[in-house]
């Protein structure tokens, strides 16, 4: 499967920013652009501008990659806003449930216990 101009353009930025980012170097559309040119890649010019403006914010790539996507980013979000700004966080207590005796001489499985 070919990937469209857009799409190549994307993941190509998308891998130099990976790659400065593991490399621990500053994410800026230069440093992008020199990673492309490394790599032999020739994308739109606004792609490292995009990528660098959004991911150049400190420990914005960190958040991207531990969220684990929008809907788990969203999910927190709510759960945050949902238990208050004062509030404080509490354990809750796990009562273990007891396994139901099917009784009978019969296992989970429905056979009995000789086997």
């Amino acid at each position: 499967m070919a990937l469209s101009k857009e799409q190549h353009d994307e993941l190509a930025v998308t891998y130099a920013s990976l790659v400065l980012f593991d490399g621990e170097a500053e994410i800026t559309a230069d440093a992008i652009n020199a990673v492309l040119a490394a790599s032999n890649n020739d994308v739109e010019a606004y792609w490292p501008t995009l990528f660098a403006g959004f991911l150049g914010k400190e420990g914005k790539v960190l958040e991207l990659i531990s969220s684990g996507g929008p809907a788990a980013a969203a999910a927190g979000a709510a759960g945050t806003a949902a238990g208050g700004a004062d509030a404080a966080p509490e354990e809750e207590e796990k009562e273990e449930e007891e396994e139901a005796d099917l009784g009978g001489g019969m296992d989970m499985f429905g056979g009995g216990s000789d086997y």
